[in-house]
């Protein structure tokens, strides 16, 4: 038997679908912590945040989802995409008032 169980875990999240792509995210970022274990980048990745005896990273990751230590944080794409347009926009106003500042200052 699967410890814990996939009726458990699927209560924390939305779908099959959801909990594979959420635990199949967490084990990546746990592997690359143990990657990271001997090399210069440790810090940067976060630890497993349970105790485990599992050795295999989506294991832990399934322990931690339910033992509610990771919680999955929904992206709002369409705010990010407006968010990118408006710098971009706001990008090129600059350059562009920067280009027509230049081009006055180049014909006094």
């Amino acid at each position: 038997m699967m410890e814990p169980s996939v009726e458990e875990l699927l209560a924390r999240t939305e779908s099959k679908f959801g909990l594979c792509t959420f635990a199949s995210t967490r084990a990546r970022q746990i592997n690359a912590y143990f990657g990271d274990l001997n090399a210069e980048g440790v810090g940067t990745h976060v630890p497993p945040q349970v105790p485990s005896v599992a050795r295999k990273p989506l294991s832990i990751a399934f322990e931690e989802i339910a033992a509610d230590k990771i919680l999955r944080v929904e992206r709002d794409l369409e705010a990010e995409a407006e968010a990118a347009a408006a710098e971009a926009q706001a990008a090129a106003d600059a350059a562009a008032a920067e280009a027509e500042a230049a081009e006055a200052d180049k014909d006094k």
